[in-house]
């Protein structure tokens, strides 16, 4: 089992070095999933117990200039790691002018990836720093447990207002509640709403825009035939949902939800290299 990958291109450090960040923001651990194309971020909380999970997709070719690996055997050539994100993205921070960036998995005493950081120097001889982050190599016979969830059977899907906005909205509240309900329905209207006993506040979006799903793909949904005006709901954790906020410093290309009545919110962000999914759970 062999990893070691290479980012020289600024741009594609300081790109990987945000996506790192954002995965921070949303879990304390997660797994690494690395195929020879791709990584795989992915936290896979049993939304049964209540937890939020998590799938973040990237292809290595649009960040690394050097990738290599090697996984567990020749049929199964991936390679499942468990990591803290946050000890990652420290270890980043400190490259954001770096000249390069060389990531490799090793075992000395215990299994680590090590991030070395090529950082300019006035002399001839380069400045290198090192970061150990442990990890736990995720033995084979569990692999099945990290598999791509799959998209639930929506009521409404609906595109998302802008996330700086909808950020401002959902941190205001947060300070009032510990819950807040989304609900939209298929004439592109959304509502952010808390309630207590002192107070229940409401803010509305409209135009958003529904995405052509059932149109597309033939994907089935709860969605056909369902009446426009009708709102899908579900009342959850606001501070994941102010997590999932926190962690976007850049507008993706595209930012979606679906909503299954009741049962669970499903968020789609797309930007131009990476995907994230991430799956909150309603609460009665």
């Amino acid at each position: 089992m062999r990893f070691r990958a290479t980012i020289v291109d600024l741009a594609c450090l300081n790109n990987f070095s945000r996506v790192i960040n954002t995965i921070s923001k949303l879990t304390k651990t997660c797994t690494l999933r690395l195929t020879v194309c791709k990584l795989y971020f992915i936290l896979s909380d049993k939304v049964a117990n209540g937890g939020a999970s998590m799938w973040c997709e990237l292809c290595q070719g649009n960040f690394f200039d050097e990738f290599q690996m090697e996984g567990v055997a020749a049929e199964h050539n991936e390679i499942y790691l468990e990591l803290v994100p946050e000890n990652l993205s420290r270890a980043l921070k400190t490259a954001h002018s770096a000249k390069a960036v060389k990531i490799k998995l090793t075992n000395k005493h215990c299994p680590c990836l090590r991030v070395a950081v090529e950082l300019p120097s006035l002399s001839s001889s380069s400045r290198i720093v090192t970061h150990d982050i442990p990890v736990g190599v995720i033995p084979r016979r569990i692999w099945n447990d990290f598999r791509e969830p799959t998209m639930p059977d929506f009521d409404v899907s609906i595109y998302l207002p802008v996330l700086k906005i909808m950020k401002s909205v959902v941190e205001r509240m947060k300070n009032l509640s510990n819950f807040i309900v989304i609900e939209a329905n298929l004439s592109g209207e959304m509502n952010l709403k808390i309630e207590t006993d002192l107070v229940s506040v409401t803010t509305h979006f409209k135009d958003l825009g529904n995405p052509p799903w059932a149109s597309e793909d033939g994907c089935q949904s709860s969605a056909q035939g369902r009446n426009l005006e009708s709102m899908a709901e579900a009342r959850i954790d606001i501070k994941k949902l102010q997590q999932l906020l926190a962690g976007q410093q850049v507008n993706p290309t595209k930012a979606l939800c679906n909503i299954v009545s009741k049962r669970i919110v499903h968020f789609i962000l797309l930007h131009e290299d990476v995907s994230l999914q991430y799956f909150i759970p309603a609460l009665a």
